[in-house]
C-alpha cells in the first residue's frame, strides 16, 4: 500500500476503527493506541526491533486484537525538516509494513518526541531504569497524539 497524507488517510479508515502509532527505533518499536473516537492516544507496549516479518506479525496481532484500521508512523526529519537517511529508512520500513499488513499508513514528524518524553520523565523523577522501559511507548503516544490533533483540526 502507499503512504498517505492525513486527510487521505482518514478517508480510508473503516468506521469505528482505531489507530496504532509506531515509533520505530534501531532497537525497539514504541507502540501506542488511539481510542475509537480518534481523539486520545495511549501508550500500549514496546516491541524489540527484529526482522521486518517478525515485527509485522507482532504488530498485525495487535492490530487485529484492538480493531486497528490504520498506522501512524513517526518520520524522523532532520533539523532542517528534510528527509535524511534516517527518514528514508523509516519511509522504507513503513512501506514494507503497510505491504505486509495491508493497512494504510500515514507518517507524522516525530522531531524531538523521544527527547521531550525523556525530559518530562526526568522532571517527574522517574528512575533511569524505568525511563528505559517506558520511553518508547510514550514517544509513540506523543507521535500518535500529534496525528490525532491534526485530524481534528
Amino acid at each position: 500500500m502507499a503512504l498517505y497524507n492525513l486527510s487521505e488517510f482518514l478517508s480510508l479508515l473503516p468506521p469505528g476503527s482505531r489507530l496504532l502509532g509506531l515509533d520505530p527505533g534501531s532497537k525497539r518499536i514504541g507502540v501506542a493506541l488511539s481510542d475509537v473516537g480518534l481523539r486520545i492516544a495511549s501508550p500500549y507496549t514496546t516491541l524489540q526491533r527484529t526482522k521486518m516479518k517478525f515485527n509485522a506479525v507482532e504488530i498485525g496481532e495487535i492490530a487485529v486484537r484492538e480493531g486497528v484500521g490504520g498506522l501512524i508512523i513517526g518520520l524522523p526529519l532532520d533539523g532542517e525538516q528534510t528527509l535524511g537517511p534516517r527518514a528514508q529508512a523509516a519511509r522504507d520500513w513503513a512501506h514494507g509494513l503497510s505491504d505486509l499488513l495491508g493497512l494504510p499508513v500515514a507518517m507524522v514528524d516525530e522531531s524531538y518526541s523521544t527527547a521531550e518524553t525523556h525530559e518530562r520523565l526526568i522532571e517527574a523523577g522517574v528512575s533511569r531504569a524505568r525511563r528505559a522501559e517506558i520511553v518508547d511507548k510514550l514517544a509513540a503516544a506523543e507521535i500518535l497524539q500529534r496525528a490525532l490533533d491534526a485530524l481534528q483540526a
